[in-house]
């Protein structure tokens, strides 16, 4: 019986020595400060290459003189056999003389019937240096973000502003009195207006959006008014945080694109209007004839055209020269358009042809008072640089009918020769000239 119990004791003694051996951590026991074991996983954190380096060495050279302190309190602590401190961070001294960040407990135990401390070391460095290059990278992306143009926010369910960086303080047009991190999103002293300009409900808003379906939004155009009273358009994405983690916060980009539509909207109007009179230009001209000439029945908007042509210009700019003609041709531009509706549109063809493209249907018996009316309009004394000019004006007129199957060029073609045949001298002198209509034939 006592030769079994022997054997029991023995075998289950090997386990513990393999145990210890084979440990990812470090095992060392030191007695009286002496060191008298060390594991294998214990002589790589400190450094030695074989157990003679560290045997009989005093713990204390292992500790960093910091944590040695401590050290004696919390092993003065243990007062019985089995009694463990604290799992305690702290940092010791490899004999290379590097610094180890490591994570120990020490148990009162017998060793060789003799009280020692076994001390269970688990090496901390690569979590360390992970969590520095995580550090490392969080102050890349803070700083990365704290630097951008572009607004960030990230915004909890509840409407709080879990973060924002400058930009979104800046765009937002909120001062640094004013409290954004902590506040709520929906309680912000800011009007939303959709892309029409109108009063847009918070509901609608992308970070609202995210938060309630989960989609992802991209390049949302809405418009802010600031508490300074500037309006300016935004372009909003946002998504959810982490997708796959329930109740997730949602991330909000934004930038000024204010002085961008600006730009845009200027570009556009340069590209379809005339430079010197501000009118449509040829290119506009066109399309808008092009759409009429598509459109049918009731959907056909424009339905007569009219070619103006200034009689007599060219001796204009020939004897007064072209800062003069500039100067008539800016004002016939403008008694054009105060001579007509606003949903007619007016245009320069060029040089001194306008052309008029009327809504509506007119009759003739609105026509002619209509030309009369334009006629008389540019007949007034023009008074340029101390000169008193006249300008008379030919008009030709061609109208569109459901089913016209004329180019947008061909229509300006007739109502350019309609114009003609209403040039002076002549007994047509100031007529009205009538070009082809739609089906192609001649109007009386």
């Amino acid at each position: 019986m006592e030769e079994r119990r022997a054997s029991a004791a023995e075998q289950l003694a090997h386990r513990y020595r393999s145990l210890v051996e084979h440990s990812p951590d470090g095992i060392c026991v030191h007695e009286r400060g002496i060191v008298v074991y060390a594991n294998p996983a214990a002589l790589r954190i400190m450094g030695a290459k074989n157990l003679a380096e560290v045997l009989g060495q005093n713990i204390i050279r292992f500790v960093h003189p910091d944590f040695r302190q401590p050290m004696y309190e919390r092993i003065a602590g243990l007062t019985a056999t089995g009694i463990a401190s604290e799992s305690t961070e702290m940092t010791l001294l490899a004999l290379d003389g590097r610094e180890v960040p490591v994570e120990t407990v020490s148990v009162l135990t017998a060793w060789h019937d003799r009280l020692a401390y076994q001390v269970v070391i688990h090496d901390l460095s690569a979590q360390k240096s992970a969590e520095r290059a995580q550090r490392r990278a969080e102050q890349h992306f803070t700083t990365v973000v704290s630097q951008l143009e572009e607004g960030v926010a990230v915004i909890y369910r509840d409407g709080t502003i879990a973060s924002a960086n400058p930009a979104a303080r800046r765009i937002f047009g909120i001062d640094d009195q004013t409290q954004l991190v902590g506040s709520d999103i929906n309680e912000l002293p800011l009007e939303l207006l959709d892309a029409n300009g109108r009063p847009m409900p918070r509901t609608r808003h992308p970070v609202a959006r995210t938060l309630t379906t989960g989609e992802t939004i991209t390049a949302f155009v809405f418009a802010i008014v600031r508490p300074d009273g500037q309006r300016r358009w935004l372009a909003v994405s946002s998504r959810l945080l982490n997708p796959d983690e329930r109740g997730t916060a949602a991330v909000c980009s934004f930038a000024d694109i204010t002085e961008y539509l600006a730009s845009r909207r200027q570009l556009e109007y340069q590209a379809t209007h005339d430079p010197l009179t501000g009118l449509a230009n040829r290119s506009l001209i066109l399309s808008q004839l092009s759409g009429a000439l598509a459109a049918s029945g009731a959907h056909q908007r424009v339905s007569t055209v009219m070619f103006i042509d200034l009689d007599g210009f060219k001796s204009i700019n020939d004897t007064m020269g072209h800062a003069i003609g500039d100067t008539v041709l800016r004002i016939v531009a403008h008694r054009l358009q105060r001579a007509l509706r606003a949903e007619d549109l007016v245009g320069r063809l060029g040089g001194d042809e306008f052309l008029v493209l009327l809504a509506g249907r007119p009759g003739d018996e609105e026509l002619e008072p209509l030309v009369r009316r334009l006629r008389a309009a540019m007949a007034e004394p023009i008074v340029a640089r101390g000169h008193r000019i006249a300008v008379n004006a030919s008009i030709g007129v061609t109208t569109l009918e459901p089913g016209d199957t004329r180019t947008p060029e061909a229509v300006l073609h007739d109502a350019d020769v309609a114009m003609y045949e209403a040039k002076p001298p002549g007994p047509r002198d100031g007529a009205l000239g009538r070009g082809r209509r739609g089906d192609n034939t001649n109007a009386s």
